[in-house]
């Protein structure tokens, strides 16, 4: 069953430690304790958009915070105060913290399959790149960052509009585009030949650059096809993927 709960995560910059207000904080005594109860407020507040609460009506009191930062209360009073002063933190006028820079700060994700995908994209653009005198580069450009960016937020809004996940990539290749329920449905009508049947397309289409409305489409076609002529796709070895010129849909 798919996961469609909300997840969410904290995103720091790399120089977030190299910051005013944290080198100051950490000067202290007891500064790195005080960071440590900075980092646990920054991820409990995530979300509630930044107040530190239990639920919408129960603020978090000091000695909450003590027992779920797992700090002395006297730490936990002294680092809040400080907190204050340094801007970090503010009291509403509920009696609830407020972390002021949280909204930079928060990511988040809807889905199990979004993460993959982000992780997917992830492992891609850890692949270094060939360099004209034939070494592997083990630098990834700011570029890559932002194509990953645009990538996760492009599949995002898809999964938006239709209220179902994007459409993933699949394949030798990684070429071969199919929606859950395309997959699901190639699994359950070729039990034994959906993996040969994607494959093969996979290393069809990047051999010949060809394009088809529908990939799961090309799969059933050429199933019904080899079924016509009685040949049946093979389960082990190096899958035949060979077919007709033109074939398109």
């Amino acid at each position: 069953m798919a996961d469609n709960r909300k997840y969410y995560y904290l995103k720091l910059k790399e120089n977030f430690f190299d910051s005013d207000s944290i080198v100051l904080l950490e000067d202290m005594k007891d500064g790195i304790l005080y960071s440590n109860i900075l980092l646990k407020l920054y991820l409990k507040s995530l979300k509630n958009g930044g107040k530190l609460q239990l639920d919408e009506h129960i603020p978090y009191t000091a000695q909450m915070i003590a027992t779920l930062t797992r700090h002395q209360i006297g730490t936990v009073e002294r680092a809040l105060e400080i907190f204050r002063q340094l801007g970090l933190v503010e009291q509403l006028d509920s009696g609830a913290f407020y972390m002021t820079d949280i909204e930079l700060m928060i990511g988040q994700s809807s889905t199990e399959a979004e993460r993959k995908r982000a992780a997917r994209l992830e492992n891609k653009a850890l692949l270094p790149p060939w360099t004209k005198g034939g070494h592997l580069s083990d630098i990834r450009p700011p570029e890559i960052e932002i194509e990953l960016e645009k990538e996760i937020e492009i599949e995002k809004e898809r999964e938006g509009e239709t209220g179902h996940p994007a459409p993933a990539a699949y394949g030798r290749y990684n070429n071969v585009i199919l929606t859950d329920t395309e997959l699901s449905g190639l699994k359950t009508e070729l039990p034994d030949k959906w993996e040969y049947y994607i494959d093969r397309l996979s290393c069809h289409i990047a051999s010949t650059g060809k394009q088809y409305h529908s990939h799961a489409a090309t799969i059933y076609k050429w199933a019904q096809e080899d079924a016509a002529k009685g040949k049946a796709a093979p389960k082990q070895g190096i899958p035949d993927y060979s077919c007709k010129e033109g074939e398109s849909l």
